[in-house]
């Protein structure tokens, strides 16, 4: 029986996004790397899946090193194609131990930036002001602060999303999965004063239930919120490069440094697996280690 790659790639498409939910960008990149592989295919004049084996595995694995991609992008896209096989062994019968048994490139073990609390500190500084744009500018850095969600969950916050009373925000993170995250009183005040006095002056005629907005009143997309970030650094004057998912970085390891426990950190940050938030460790004990050689009088 003959099974055209073709097929059973757009069938896989849908059924990502349809029934596991992935997001746009995560199917574009499982996308792009299934394309890449079923171009390989007919380079290699295999039409059918029934024909890939081990042998084309490892070469397409070989060609990858060739191109001088990182280990990191190499073993996403042979995840990506293992998927992929997995769905088509149990629609088509189609075989998938050639990716199952390939091995995956090790991965370069590398820590998050993220800021100490006296930089945090400075940041709140730069971007404190009573205008319009200072009032929404703070509320989001403490609400990136506070809560270490990610961007894309930040943007898409609607009004109702937030319980000022109970100081606890309802995030949509991927997959479609709903977690509630507490905030504290700071981040509580901020976000009072923009919703009170800041967002309602910005909105002008604009209507709609999106809780960031840029200074037209339209929806924050998640460059904007990169410039405003960008922006305060500036004002700071911090010589070191940011980007949104610092914040995340920073109250995850800011959390485990002051005692919080694995399983809650994970919890906070929606991931799935624990491994995915284990990364933090590294970075506390880095720090930990930064701080004894520099203070120990012995070290």
């Amino acid at each position: 029986m003959t099974i055209k790659p073709s097929v059973v790639r757009d069938e896989y498409m849908l059924y990502i996004q349809l029934e596991r939910n992935y997001s746009s960008y995560t199917a574009t990149e499982y996308a792009t790397d299934i394309d890449e592989f079923l171009s390989f295919l007919t380079v290699e004049g295999i039409e059918n899946l029934h024909d890939v084996t081990y042998v084309e595995a490892r070469l397409y694995a070989t060609t990858l090193y060739n191109k001088g991609l990182a280990r990191t992008s190499i073993s996403r896209k042979i995840s990506s194609i293992r998927s992929f096989f997995k769905f088509a062994n149990i629609r088509y019968n189609v075989p998938d131990y050639a990716f199952t048994v390939l091995h995956h490139p090790k991965k370069q073990e590398k820590i998050p930036a993220f800021f100490y609390e006296k930089e945090m500190e400075m940041l709140f500084e730069a971007c404190a002001g009573s205008d319009l744009k200072s009032l929404r500018d703070y509320a989001i850095l403490e609400m990136l602060y506070a809560t270490g969600m990610r961007v894309s969950e930040l943007t898409s916050l609607k009004t109702v999303d937030v319980d000022n009373n109970l100081g606890i925000v309802k995030v949509m993170g991927k997959g479609r999965k709903e977690r509630y995250i507490p905030f504290g009183s700071f981040a509580n005040e901020a976000l009072t004063t923009y919703v009170e006095e800041s967002r309602p002056r910005i909105m002008k005629k604009e209507e709609h239930d999106i809780l960031f907005v840029n200074m037209r009143g339209k929806p924050l997309t998640s460059s904007g919120v990169s410039y405003i970030l960008n922006s305060v650094m500036e004002r700071a004057s911090l010589h070191t490069k940011i980007y949104p998912h610092m914040l995340r970085h920073t109250f995850a390891t800011h959390l485990l440094e002051n005692g919080a426990d694995m399983r809650s950190v994970q919890e906070l940050l929606g991931h799935s697996h624990l491994s995915s938030t284990q990364v933090y460790t590294h970075m506390t004990k880095e720090h930990l280690r930064k701080t004894y050689m520099n203070t120990h009088p012995r070290a």
